[in-house]
């Protein structure tokens, strides 16, 4: 049981992914590297403020790594942390799931 000063372990995982989209993001940043509007593009109906917004919680989670090349205009790229690869099983367990794995 958790205390006041502990924390159960999936709800500090909660904590980090369960924001809406946050998991989506994870999915697509599991492919590889993605630019901002590359995943903006592959989540429909995210907007702009909220894809940012939780790239900025995963990027202080140290979960995404936010990559900036000095040309004009800028370029961003965003990709996985080792600790962000780490999410896969788990990521992978909830794609076999909703793929019909976990029914009876």
């Amino acid at each position: 049981m958790a205390t006041a000063t502990s924390q159960c372990p999936i709800e500090k995982t909660l904590k980090v992914v369960g924001s809406k989209w946050t998991v989506l993001i994870l999915r697509d940043l599991m492919e590889g590297t993605r630019r901002f509007g590359q995943l903006r593009d592959s989540l429909t109906g995210i907007s702009p403020k909220t894809l940012s917004a939780r790239l900025k919680e995963l990027e202080r989670a140290r979960i995404v790594q936010r990559q900036v090349y000095p040309e004009v205009p800028p370029r961003v790229e965003y990709s996985l942390s080792a600790r962000g690869r780490s999410l896969s099983s788990i990521l992978e367990a909830m794609r076999d799931w909703g793929s019909g794995g976990g029914s009876p």
